[in-house]
């Protein structure tokens, strides 16, 4: 089933959804199912997967020359997706990204979750490779979200890259894009990536998954400004427990988000990252209390494939 009809029947309850990082490479699927068993209890109408660009490494030969090579740390996200739905009965998410596939590649990957039944995707633009200092497109691939948004909806439209695959039957994904309630990192201010935004949903995205925040305040402005300028599609909330101290460094920079001066003092202030945990639980509570109250159709958790803290939140939600 889409999102967009999962919220519908929901009636104006809220959903609680979990996304999931793949495997590193070399385990197996009980990983993702021993998250999958802790989180069941919720209920959750779907659940995402993440989707990881190729990294390089070098290698060093005898004669002292190194050889760069190409390596996916996390593969299998379509055939994790399938696992999910055949194994809970519940919808899955796969992320499409641009970095690291060629249009070709892109195309194929959704024959296969068409194929597969599975009916909805989060398209995303992806992050740089480690080492490079901007995102740098896979040659033959896309470089941007609109781009890559574009070849989703032509072949909801029937549209493939090639002229003899014009016959073919028109997929139905329901498609969800990224928005940034305190704006994407590489746009110069917030209205201009506002405008990326509307233009996606103008485009035909179906659905709006935020970026992680820890100020509700963002959030509410953010839908507030989206609903002022003409976009309705459902916005769902991300969230993520904080788990440890370092975090007040890593977040920020990493996601470019700010962290309330409240939240970071009483995480400052903890002994152990137990504690830590603890007043996250309690930030994260009461911020999605008010969420629900303010009429959000999900609340979607960045697991991180770490269960406990979201379990013990969802809990006292639920």
């Amino acid at each position: 089933m889409k999102i967009i009809d999962h919220i519908k029947q929901a009636d104006g309850k809220t959903l609680f959804s979990f996304e999931l990082l793949p495997p590193a490479k070399g385990k197996g699927i009980q990983s993702i199912f021993n998250t999958m068993d802790k989180l069941m209890e919720f209920n959750p109408p779907f659940i995402d997967v993440t989707y990881h660009r190729e990294d390089y490494l070098y290698k060093e030969h005898a004669n002292g020359l190194l050889e760069r090579v190409a390596y996916r740390k996390r593969p299998g996200t379509v055939a994790i997706c399938a696992a999910i739905m055949n194994k809970y009965k519940v919808d899955a998410v796969p992320h499409l990204i641009c970095g690291g596939f060629t249009k070709e590649e892109t195309e194929n990957a959704l024959i296969d979750l068409n194929f597969l039944g599975i009916d909805n995707v989060l398209v995303l633009r992806g992050d740089a490779r480690k080492g490079d200092a901007d995102f740098i497109p896979t040659p033959g691939g896309h470089a941007y979200a609109t781009d890559l948004l574009k070849q989703v909806l032509d072949m909801n439209s029937g549209h493939y890259l090639h002229e003899d695959m014009e016959s073919s039957e028109q997929t139905d994904f329901c498609v969800g894009v990224a928005g940034y309630p305190e704006k994407h990192f590489e746009s110069p201010n917030f209205n201009t990536d506002f405008k990326w935004l509307k233009k996606k949903v103008e485009m035909g995205a179906d659905f709006i998954v935020t970026q992680m925040f820890y100020n509700i305040d963002k959030y509410k402005e953010f839908v507030v400004k989206c609903r002022d300028n003409g976009i309705h599609v459902p916005i769902i909330p991300g969230l993520k427990p904080l788990t440890s101290k370092k975090q007040l460094i890593a977040l920020p920079k990493i996601f470019h988000l700010d962290i309330p001066e409240e939240l970071s003092d009483a995480v400052d202030a903890c002994k152990t990252n137990a504690d830590v945990q603890l007043v996250s639980q309690e930030w994260m509570v009461n911020m999605c209390k008010e969420l629900i109250d303010f009429g959000a159709p999900v609340l979607h958790f960045y697991t991180m494939s770490n269960p406990g803290p979201t379990q013990k939140i969802v809990e006292q939600l639920a």
